[in-house]
């Protein structure tokens, strides 16, 4: 059975797995004696695994080569295909909705956006469980893609330290793909490698939110909503949490994982402090952390001196804290907001910058991470590259140091940087020029294509002048906002390359 089913496409062992997910909110179901919720999701699975099943055996005879580009396609495919799957128990569980609501709150789920469809109250806990599983399921598969299919074709930011360049329009890579064998022992090593590590520190956050007082289904969602930086909440996010600012402390520790692959690649040693301390994504969220929330508290003091406010300090350190926890939040594209960023907004009377948030998830977190956004690394890579010129400017003929791999991040990393930023735009305004066909408004349409691209749900109810609400959309729009999800989790310059006959023939 084991060999049978390690010998199944990529697409059949992702249903399989949906299958076998649908049996935790069923669980959950029943033992809360939700048992209406609860047959509807166990007959859900049992009907998805025969369909696996039947797929499984009708490809057994395939001859079809699972290299790494093929994955890659069936990647793209899953994102599109495996929705469907996954809303079929959610559509029968959530009453009085259209299947479009669900498949658009599925796409988001899946890609870790976690944009709030429905409001948390209309939902049982079986459904709330099963939106942060998929979205915990969602970044696992960026996780274990990123090693396993990204990594060797050097795309999805990889292209900026390794040996890519451009030539003749295209990127060229000195990787070569692997045979069939290859490809799937890669896959399957790296989820051997990665599940265990993303389930561990998953617990661990569940088990330390609950010890600071937390509900265990908060804490058990949010644990799995932080490490795949969804942001799905089954309660108003933080405000007013019980864990209050330890459960932050907690999740913003764990915000670490989004910063870097470096954070969980190798193992947890006595160098593990040192090597993050010196990795470049890092010290650009730390940067990033540092003088953001500065900047933000000196206006908050500034603001609070206008209005003639009397300020204690705790007030201030409320303040303080809350920019600083927010800022990482949105910097990984989770999309928590800290309870204690309402306080510094009313301690300030200033409204909340909606446009720095709107910077920091186009930033985004690190390569090879669940976090969205361009990408610490390529955001480095042209920082360096600006650095490199002004510096030429006034040494013209000084030679750059920092070694083989800090000229290559400079040079052909900033192009390569530089062109993903340039798809990015266009994408960007290829979303916005779509949503404002539908009928929404510039603001609207601006806050909603940053939020899928970037795949960061929360960012539409905080970084307008008032919420946006995803359900009053109309289907055109969903269907386009569900598309720029995808787009926004395998990135534009993987539909490139795949869309590219030279990405076949070489």
């Amino acid at each position: 059975m084991l060999v049978w089913f390690r010998s199944l496409p990529l697409f059949v062992v992702l249903v399989w797995i949906s299958a076998g997910a649908m049996l935790f909110p069923a669980a959950m179901a029943f033992l809360t004696e939700d048992f209406a919720t609860g047959r509807r999701f166990f007959y859900a699975s049992l009907m998805t695994m025969i369909a696996a099943t039947l797929i499984g055996i009708a490809t057994q005879g395939s001859r079809v080569v699972a290299t790494e580009r093929r994955q890659l396609v069936t990647l793209v495919a899953s994102y599109l295909v495996l929705p469907v799957v996954l809303a079929i128990p959610m559509e029968q569980a959530v009453s009085a909705t259209r299947f479009i609501n669900v498949y658009l709150d599925m796409v988001s789920a899946l890609t870790t956006t976690g944009a709030v469809v429905f409001e948390p109250g209309r939902l049982p806990d079986a459904v709330h469980l099963w939106r942060g599983t998929v979205g915990w399921l969602g970044g696992l598969l960026i996780w274990v893609s990123a090693m396993a299919v990204l990594a060797p074709l050097s795309l999805g930011g990889y292209e900026v330290t390794s040996e890519a360049r451009v030539e003749e329009g295209r990127i060229q890579t000195s990787l070569t793909q692997t045979g069939a064998s290859g490809a799937a022992d890669r896959l399957r090593k790296s989820a051997a490698q990665l599940t265990p590590v993303y389930g561990v520190l998953t617990v661990a956050l569940a088990f330390a939110l609950l010890m600071a007082g937390e509900t265990p289904l908060v804490a058990v969602i949010h644990a799995m909503s932080t490490m795949a930086t969804s942001g799905i909440t089954p309660v108003d996010g933080l405000i007013g949490r019980p864990a209050g600012v330890a459960g932050e402390a907690m999740i913003l520790i764990f915000f670490v994982f989004a910063l870097s692959r470096r954070t969980f690649s190798r193992r947890f040693d006595r160098d593990w402090p040192g090597r993050i301390a010196a990795d470049r994504e890092v010290r650009l969220a730390a940067f990033a952390v540092v003088v953001l929330p500065t900047l933000l508290f000196t206006r908050h003091w500034l603001g609070a001196l206008e209005v003639a406010t009397v300020a204690n300090f705790e007030d201030a350190l409320a303040a303080l804290w809350g920019g600083a926890f927010t800022v990482l939040s949105f910097l990984t594209t989770t999309g928590f907001v800290s309870d204690s960023w309402v306080a510094a907004r009313t301690w300030s009377g200033l409204e909340t910058p909606g446009l720095l948030l709107v910077g920091l998830v186009l930033m985004g977190g690190g390569v090879a991470t669940t976090a969205g956004g361009l990408k610490l690394l390529r955001v480095y890579a042209l920082y360096k590259h600006g650095v490199r010129e002004m510096g030429k400017l006034i040494h013209p003929n000084s030679v750059g140091g920092a070694g083989r791999l800090g000229r290559r991040i400079r040079r052909e990393g900033a192009y390569i940087a530089w062109i993903f930023f340039m798809l990015f735009i266009l994408s960007l305004a290829a979303v916005m020029l779509a949503l404002a066909a539908t009928g929404l408004g510039f603001e609207q349409a601006l806050i909603l294509s940053i939020s899928a691209l970037s795949t960061t749900g929360p960012l539409a109810a905080v970084a307008g002048e008032a919420p946006i609400d995803y359900i009053t959309l109309s289907d055109a729009a969903k269907l386009i906002l569900a598309v720029a999800m995808i787009v926004g989790r395998i990135e534009t310059l993987v539909l490139i390359a795949l869309l590219n006959p030279a990405f076949w023939r070489s």
